[in-house]
This record gives C-alpha cells, structure tokens and sequence, in this order.
C-alpha cells in the first residue's frame, strides 16, 4: 500500500504521536521506493532527530547519501532559525540607512527567540526544501514531529502567507501616505531643501526592495499552501500505535489535517501484537483490535496498513529493507 503511494505521490508527510515509530517507518517506505527505482530524499523535520540513529551514521542539515537512490537531511532548529535570521539582517542592513544598522541588529536579536520564531524559520526551510526537492528527486518524504507540533507546522503555509500579504499591504499604504505628503509639499522651497534628488532615489530603492522581499516570502508560503493543498501531489500518512491514546490523539490529527486541507492518505498501525503467540499476545491482540475498531468507526473508508512486531530492533539498510518488502 504505501509503496504504491510512494510511487503516486512527490511528497508524502508521515507524522503521530511520538514514539509510534513514524521515523522507521517513513524510512522503510522512502527506502522502498528508492529501491523500486527511483531518487527519494528522506527529511527530519522532529528536533529530537532518530534518522541518524537508524541508519546508523551521522546525518546533518545538508543531505548525504544513505542508500542507492536515497538521500537524507535532518533540518537543525538552532541552525535553521540561525540562518534565517542572518538572511534577514542581511537584507535589512542592504534596505536600511547605514546609521541604523545598530537598531536593526538589537530588534534581531530580540526577535530571535520570539514566540513562533523557530516554527516560522522551519516553514520557510520546509518551503525551500519542497521547492528545491520535487525538481530534483522523484519523492520528498518527511519524518516529521509528534502530532501537536506537526498540526501546527501544516496550519502556518497558510497563516503565514495571509500575515506577509498583511505586511505587504500596510506597506503599500504607508508608501501611498508618503507621495501624498510629498505631493503636497512639491512646490514649497522646503521639499526642495529636504528631498535631493539623490535621496528621493535612495528612498525609492528602499521601498522597492521591502516590497520585493515580502512578495517573495509572500510566494514561498503561498506555493508551499498550495503543494500541500494539492491530493495529486501531496499525501500524508498517520502513523500511530493500536492503544487508546494513540488512537484518540490520530482522530484529532485528522480533524486538524482535514481543516487545513491536508490530503490525509492513509494509516498505517506499527507494531500489532500477533495473535498466534501466545495467551499473553492474543489477549493483547483482542485488546487492540478493540482500539482499531473505534479507529475504523471514526475514520470509515481510510485506507490502513498493519506492521506487526518484530523479534529485533529495525537499525540499518538490511533490517529496514526487511520492514520495506512489507509496505
């Protein structure tokens, strides 16, 4: 089943509560798909980075090969909000008078650690890897944060693409304010000694590249709503364990996915208890599906995959093409 997501999809977003087992298995079907023929980079967006610990090797913000076919990336928060925020003031000091240079330095670092701040640097990097990905593999998945984070991660393309064209508005009307005043101010001696010709264009400037930077920021959010808006290229799988909470906290996943319009693809339950090993493990199986059923009476007609336990622990290529050939 998810292999034949895989191969339908350019981007496939696995999340759930934590601990479910999103990162082995968003591994196992990038890996799947890698080794089906084709170029997958595989993406950690979760703070708490497992992809390293899977493969075991050292995997950073740049991506390295994991597999044939398969690239991977783990997005650093620190590093990620560091670079955005060096992008930022860069722009500012080209945009800004030189003698302000030192305010705009001490509004960035107040800024940095901002309530949303890491949230918004992760989205445009997200965007980033999106755009940049789709043109040169033939799947981006991503591994993403336990369900309440990743909720809110779906919900900011949109949020933020509103609030820049907010931005970009104010701005427009602050700069239709200031040609009234200096219309009216035209003919008097005074323009003439206060606006050069020099800084008139210098103002311009200034103006022109405020507006081009939030149209731009204004495009990344509003191309990155609409690839996740988008059922024929965007999917995304809950995985999640067969026990009350899990369950309870996929149902609320849902709701929050399905309002931001986030195409939720399928299920997938990791780690069933078989039901042929044992009093202990039947009574267990029975208590899950018990769980299962209230999962299938709220969420009728959504594909689910089962993945049962294993005897070992999944670490490397051979064990997670073991776990791919059962996708």
């Amino acid at each position: 089943m998810l292999l034949e997501l895989a191969q339908d999809k350019k981007i496939i977003f696995f999340g759930g509560k934590g601990g479910v087992g999103k990162t082995t298995v968003s591994a196992a079907a990038a890996l799947a798909r890698a080794q089906a023929g084709g170029k997958v980079l595989l993406v950690s967006t979760d703070p708490a980075h497992n992809l390293g610990h899977l493969f075991d090797r050292p995997i950073g913000s740049s991506p390295v090969r994991l597999a044939s076919g398969l690239d991977g990336l783990e997005l650093d928060p620190e590093e990620t909000v560091r670079l955005h925020m060096k992008e930022i003031t860069n722009s500012l000091h080209k945009l800004m008078p030189i003698h302000l240079r030192g305010e705009v330095d001490k509004h960035m670092a107040l800024s940095k650690d901002a309530p949303g701040m890491q949230e918004a640097a992760l989205m445009e990097r997200i965007a980033e890897v999106v755009e940049q990905g789709v043109k040169e593999y033939d799947l981006v998945v991503f591994d993403t944060a336990p369900s309440g984070h990743t909720a809110r991660l779906m919900a900011l393309p949109e949020m933020m693409s509103a609030w820049t064209e907010g931005l970009i508005k104010r701005q427009e009307k602050a700069d239709g304010f200031a040609q009234v005043v200096k219309d009216l101010s035209r003919d008097s001696s005074m323009e003439e000694k206060t606006f050069s010709a020099d800084s008139k264009d210098v103002e311009k400037m200034r103006e022109s590249g405020i507006r081009g930077i939030l149209h731009r920021r204004k495009l990344r959010f509003t191309t990155l709503r609409d690839t996740l808006a988008d059922h024929a290229t965007t999917a995304f799988v809950i995985v999640l364990a067969a026990e009350r909470l899990p369950v309870l906290e996929t149902i609320e996943l849902h709701a929050q996915l399905k309002a931001a319009n986030v195409n939720v693809a399928a299920l997938v339950v990791n780690k069933r208890s078989p039901a042929d090993g044992g009093e202990f493990m039947r009574a267990r199986h029975e208590q899950e599906q018990a769980h299962l059923d209230l999962l299938s009476k709220a969420l009728p007609g959504l594909p689910r995959h089962d993945l049962f336990l294993l005897a070992q622990d999944i670490v490397g290529v051979p064990a997670l093409t073991t776990l791919a050939a059962n996708l």
